[in-house]
């Protein structure tokens, strides 16, 4: 049972400290739909999502107004579309992506994943497909995310794979140009991706999970911000205490409405994913946690230290709080989507490289961060190959989420709305990397990889 204090804690995350539910995810395993005709493998699709997850919406919304915890988003995911659409007979798998954003829409959430390929030790015919399709489908489509896993600690990294999707990025920018290639936000490239992951772009329902799944994702750099206001000067002791105790109460929200959605829908319930993820909003920044900490500015030196400690205690409190918690579950750095990482990059204080540096001790990887339109394929893919590396030496989670803009330089802003917010375009380095990244086959698994 809550105490009566536990419960106006609770009130004032919510009321004060943008304390949110990010979103409720459901997970759809479509392996039963896979038919060697597409269009009835497509109509399977759509029956099968528009089935189970007929009433996720209204749920959601019935539980954010019955308990008074705002929930964001209503998302699905469903299993990797290369692996469903493999026994259909067609060379075009961007119907199965049309599939998936008019059942997605007929449903009413806000994002469907899984219009993905897992490549990380070769690519399949079907893999080679749905990779091809990728700039036309999610240029055609509104709701559809979409992710490429290149390599794993176990497998090392495919660089055919890494080469392939240099260039899916470029000419994913070109097709949305009009958008300032907005289409890249809903593609994510990663290594060692996590099969119940609530978080989009990189959302898909992994082959070992069950029929249907909740998956929950909270939020909440408001709440761990005001946390640390109250231990100024304090030393990193106090500092990692707080965040913990702070963890555990917003993970224990998302534990209550994951359980309350999967009862209601008769869904197994999945997980939390307890990672802090921003928002454009002033008050809502992951920067200005670390800024509180004692740096002036987020990218500083200091910085790296500062967000693995926020890392670690955020996971610490969490796992106190609940015995189901998965997904990536850390401290998100998108640039475009945090108030105080968009500040940083634009006063020339966050750059790629400490990104980059950054993506060792958190979550996820470089995410939203927008780079000249006229940035290479094959640098492109070398910043993919570089984050992948880190990935695999260290056994997590990594990602890149690059967005080429058509005709923006450094030093411009691109404005996305919404949660994706606006990015100050970053520099790239000038020198290439197109003999490294032509050399293709496979960068071996590293000896992390035999732990049996």
């Amino acid at each position: 049972m809550l105490s009566q204090n536990e419960i106006m804690q609770t009130i004032q995350m919510i009321d004060q400290q943008h304390l949110d539910v990010r979103t409720i995810t459901m997970g759809i395993s479509l392996l039963s739909c896979a038919h060697s005709n597409p269009k009835t493998a497509c109509d399977k699709i759509y029956d099968r999502i528009t089935r189970y997850a007929e009433k996720l919406v209204p749920t959601g919304e019935a539980i954010a107004k019955e308990f008074g915890i705002p929930i964001v988003n209503k998302r699905i995911s469903v299993t990797p579309i290369a692996l469903v659409a493999a026994a259909a007979e067609t060379e075009d798998y961007v119907p199965f992506a049309r599939a998936l954003d008019r059942a997605a829409k007929t449903c009413g959430v806000d994002f469907i994943g899984g219009f993905s390929a897992l490549v990380q030790k070769g690519m399949t015919e079907a893999d080679r497909k749905l990779i091809a399709a990728i700039p036309q489908a999610l240029a055609e489509t509104d709701i559809v995310c979409s992710s490429v896993n290149v390599g794993s600690t176990r497998a090392g990294i495919d660089m055919d794979a890494v080469a392939l999707m240099g260039q899916t990025i470029r000419d994913l920018a070109a097709r949305t140009a009009d958008r300032d290639g907005f289409g890249c936000a809903k593609l994510v490239v990663f290594c060692n991706a996590v099969e119940d992951n609530p978080f989009m772009a990189g959302a898909f329902h992994g082959v070992g999970e069950p029929e249907k799944v909740i998956n929950v994702g909270v939020s909440g750099p408001g709440v761990v911000h005001y946390a640390l206001q109250s231990v100024k000067g304090a030393s990193f002791d106090v500092v990692a205490e707080t965040v913990k105790k702070t963890a555990f109460r917003i993970t224990r929200v998302g534990q209550l409405v994951a359980q309350e959605a999967s009862r209601r829908l008769d869904t197994p319930f999945g997980i939390v994913d307890l990672s802090l993820a921003p928002t454009p909003a002033v008050g809502d920044s992951v920067a200005r946690i670390l800024e509180e900490m004692g740096l002036e500015i987020c990218g500083t030196h200091g910085t790296t230290a500062a967000l693995a400690l926020l890392n670690d205690a955020v996971k610490k409190g969490g796992v106190m709080a609940s015995s189901s918690v998965g997904g990536l579950s850390g401290a998100f750095i998108p640039v475009s989507e945090d108030e105080g990482m968009i500040a940083a990059a634009a006063a020339g204080a966050l750059t790629l490289d400490k990104l980059e540096a950054m993506t060792c001790v958190c979550s996820v990887g470089l995410d939203m961060i927008v780079v000249p339109g006229d940035t290479p394929a094959e640098t492109i893919s070398a910043i993919i190959a570089d984050e992948a590396a880190i990935g695999m030496v260290n056994t997590k989670t990594t990602a890149v989420r690059l967005i080429p803009a058509p005709g923006r330089k450094v030093g411009d802003t691109v404005e996305f709305g919404g949660l994706l917010g606006s990015g100050p375009v970053q520099a790239v380095h000038p020198f290439s990397s197109r003999a490294f990244v032509a050399r293709g086959g496979r960068i071996p698994a590293p000896m992390q990889s035999l732990k049996n």
